[in-house]
Parts: structure tokens; sequence; C-alpha cells
């Protein structure tokens, strides 16, 4: 036997050993994703929701604003946003408050928008 059969014999009975785990496994992973870090994941994806529906919150109340007259962003916006666009329907007021007030910050909004997220 030569070392290229050799190493024919070795790679096929690895990718068949591979197999056979993925087979018996079906897919699943070895360790399960931490409660903890699973927890803190979905805290940041649902901050992550909250400051989108702050920004369309935002920006809705300024299209809808007249010429010269402030755009009136609520808290309430932002979690009606929160529900119907993204399915978040048990969000807490302190932290749809709380990403309201991120946007409002980021978006500059103190010079043409009004809003009670600071309240």
């Amino acid at each position: 036997m030569d070392a290229a059969t050799v190493v024919g014999i070795l790679v096929v009975a690895l990718g068949a050993a591979l197999m056979a785990t993925g087979a018996l496994r079906q897919g699943r992973a070895v360790r399960p994703l931490h409660p903890a870090r699973a927890r803190a994941a979905a805290e940041r994806a649902r901050f992550r929701v909250l400051l989108s529906a702050a920004g369309m919150a935002i920006a809705s109340a300024r299209d809808a604003a007249g010429h010269g007259e402030p755009a009136i962003v609520t808290v309430e916006d932002v979690m009606r946003l929160a529900a119907d666009h993204f399915g978040h329907v048990e969000v807490s007021r302190d932290h749809a408050a709380a990403a309201l007030r991120h946007q409002y910050e980021r978006a500059a909004c103190a010079a043409d928008c009004v809003t009670d997220a600071y309240g």
C-alpha cells in the first residue's frame, strides 16, 4: 500500500465519521446558548427595534407637522409602532421613552420637535 492510498482511506473514514455525527445530532448545536447571553441578546434586539420605532415616529411626526409647526412625538407613538410594525406588543413605557430620548437627541429634534419622553 502506498501513501496516497492510506491518505485516501483516512479522508473517506473521516468524512464518514463526520456524516455519522451529523446524522446523530440532526443539526443541533453542541452547546446551546447560555441563558444570560440569550437574554442580553434579546434585550439588545428589543432596544434596536425600539430605536427603529422611535425613528419612524419622529419621521412621521415631522411629515405630519405643518410648515412652521413643531412635530409632536409621543411615547405612545413609539409603543404603537413597535407593536404594529415589529410585533412587540408588550413594551414598557420606560424603555420606549428611553429609545425616543436617544433618537430625539440623535436626530437634533430640539429645534423642531416636542416630546413627552422626558416627563
